[in-house]
Parts: structure tokens; sequence; C-alpha cells
């Protein structure tokens, strides 16, 4: 795994390997408009994630998702921390619970 200090570098580094489709969350699935792209918790992987604290801003704090789906694609989620169930299906918050 790499080592990534801010969530700036974390996103270049890993467009750099391929992951170039920008993620969004929706209530029950992950997708990019610009592609367009959608897949389920089912269709997809997380290959690589990095978790950012912001040392004095909250705001900072954020987790870099890297997927890949069934079918090759692969592309970059960023979340704050903190995903609920409000408003996300329960399968898609337990996919992207970041697991020490």
């Amino acid at each position: 795994m790499f080592t990534y200090d801010t969530v700036a570098e974390a996103v270049n580094g890993l467009k750099q390997r391929g992951y170039t489709i920008d993620f969004n969350l929706a209530a029950d699935k992950v997708f990019c408009e610009k592609t367009p792209l959608e897949l389920a918790p089912s269709d997809f992987e997380i290959t690589e994630f990095y978790r950012f604290e912001g040392n004095s801003d909250p705001a900072d704090e954020a987790v870099v998702y890297a997927i890949e789906s069934k079918r090759g694609d692969k592309g970059l989620l960023v979340t704050g921390f903190g995903i609920t169930a409000e408003g996300i299906g329960e399968e898609l918050v337990e996919k992207l619970k970041v697991k020490h």
C-alpha cells in the first residue's frame, strides 16, 4: 500500500495509477454522471483506502477509497468521516466502513 500525507496527494497518486473515474454516493450505489456508471455494493471492491485526520480542523477529515468494478472500471470516492445510514442503504454503509 502507498503512503500519502494529504487527500490531494492520494487522489493524484491513485489517478496516476489508473483510478480515473470520480464516484459519488447515492442511496444504494456509487455513481459517476460523466461516464455514466452506477455500481451497487455487490458490483465493486474497495482495493485501497486512505484515512486522513485533520489535526486542527475536523473539516479536513476524509477517507479516499480506490474502487474497482467487476468489469475492471477504476475510480475514486472521497467521503467525510462518519458515514451513517442516513440517506444511504445499509449494504453500502457496510461496504464503506473503514476496518482497521
